[in-house]
């Protein structure tokens, strides 16, 4: 069975093709700047590598750029496209349904209704399904739903303290989201680790950033709520926020709440802090020459990530594995080695020589440290491409 797995944006489409009788990757690539005059299209097969300029419309005519790159006579991976099972989608938000659906017009509907809590994703998701579910009609579209790792929390971590009938009518709760890189983290701790790694601490550290608890296997809990702009500071988005100081905002600047939401979702987080950039290489570089900003940028973003793994470990019990993954879990030395930094009472100690080498899978704990520490590569793909068959298979 063969699983495209995609990742939209409003004017991109990214792809990897799995093979899932192996679980390898047949192929990758994507194209950027759809609908503009020229699109940017890119694709990798084997050794076999194309940079190119076109067309591309829309989201649909992208998914055929995909199916003849991977179909190409000379350097394609797949006879026809009839190959390709179905086409997953790392989907973000869908209210009242959290799970692996089909894609259909009640599932569209629902995402719709979750618009205004997550205006960066899912508009440009439910127009581009809506498009490919018309133009591509003989490939299943899936959805899986980055909430659905998260059902497992206890209710006690999901709920906010508002009335009662505005989260039940409204269904106002913490959703959490990174669900499938997560999840995957969970997967591969216990297969590198087995019993080792009951309780495992996740860090999804990049543009957008989350922590989560993890026992068995399963969620107990994560940093990002109702929203994707919640939790730890993102690259441009805000992060945790007293929303007691809106009507201060709204006074002072003169701007509607949809305006101050869009700000908050587009120009806080790191680039807010820093007044310089959302980039974390960026701020590191500028911090490095002396800019305060940036370095006060720099120490919120790691007292807030400090702030969550020290919940986890209350939460937990403890902590077999502090997992670094994501853009900047995995390149950040400098980031990982602050926010381990003066644990050793919580039996959390990192090995400076290892973090300042590390690279890919590697373990970064020091001899005796209780808790193990490792940098692990996240595979959300591939964690998609599953739950496809598992969803085609029932």
């Amino acid at each position: 069975m063969r699983i495209l797995v995609a990742n939209l944006g409003s004017t991109s489409f990214k792809y990897r093709l799995l093979d899932m009788s192996d679980e390898r990757t047949l192929a990758r690539g994507g194209i950027e700047r759809i609908g503009a005059a020229e699109s940017r299209s890119v694709a990798e097969i084997g050794s076999w590598r194309e940079d190119r300029t076109r067309q591309v419309p829309d989201h649909g005519v992208a998914v055929r750029v995909c199916l003849e790159q991977l179909t190409d006579p000379e350097h394609g991976c797949l006879a026809s496209p009839a190959e390709v099972s179905a086409i997953g989608f790392k989907a973000v938000h869908g209210g009242r349904k959290s799970g692996v659906f089909r894609v259909d017009a009640e599932l569209l509907a629902a995402m719709e209704e979750m618009n205004t809590v997550a205006p960066a994703h899912n508009p440009a998701y439910v127009a581009a399904m809506r498009t490919l579910a018309a133009q591509v009609q003989d490939i299943p579209l899936v959805a899986a739903f980055e909430t659905d790792f998260h059902r497992t929390a206890p209710e006690a971590m999901r709920q906010y303290a508002i009335p009662r009938e505005w989260a039940d009518a409204l269904s106002i709760r913490k959703w959490g989201f990174h669900g499938a890189s997560h999840r995957y983290i969970a997967t591969r701790c216990g297969e590198l680790l087995g019993s080792g790694a009951r309780r495992i601490i996740s860090c999804h550290l990049g543009g957008s950033s989350s922590v989560c608890g993890i026992r068995d296997g399963r969620s107990l809990g994560t940093s990002l709520g109702m929203s994707p702009q919640t939790g730890l500071p993102q690259n441009n988005r805000v992060g945790d926020f007293d929303p007691f100081a809106l009507p201060s905002i709204l006074a002072h600047t003169g701007l509607s709440l949809e305006e101050v939401l869009g700000k908050l979702a587009t120009e806080g987080g790191l680039l807010g802090l820093s007044g310089y950039s959302g980039d974390i290489r960026d701020i590191e570089s500028r911090a490095a020459d002396g800019d305060s900003q940036c370095q006060l940028a720099l120490d919120t973003y790691v007292a807030e990530v400090r702030r969550y793994i020290g919940g986890y470990l209350v939460a937990l019990g403890g902590c077999d594995a502090l997992v670094f993954t994501g853009g900047i879990g995995e390149n950040g030395r400098s980031i990982r080695a602050s926010v381990c930094r003066d644990l050793e009472e919580l039996g959390i100690v990192l090995d400076g020589t290892k973090n300042g080498s590390a690279s890919g899978e590697a373990a970064l704990h020091a001899e005796g440290s209780r808790t193990q520490i490792w940098t692990l590569p996240t595979n959300e793909e591939l964690i998609v491409a599953r739950q496809c068959v598992e969803l085609l298979g029932s």
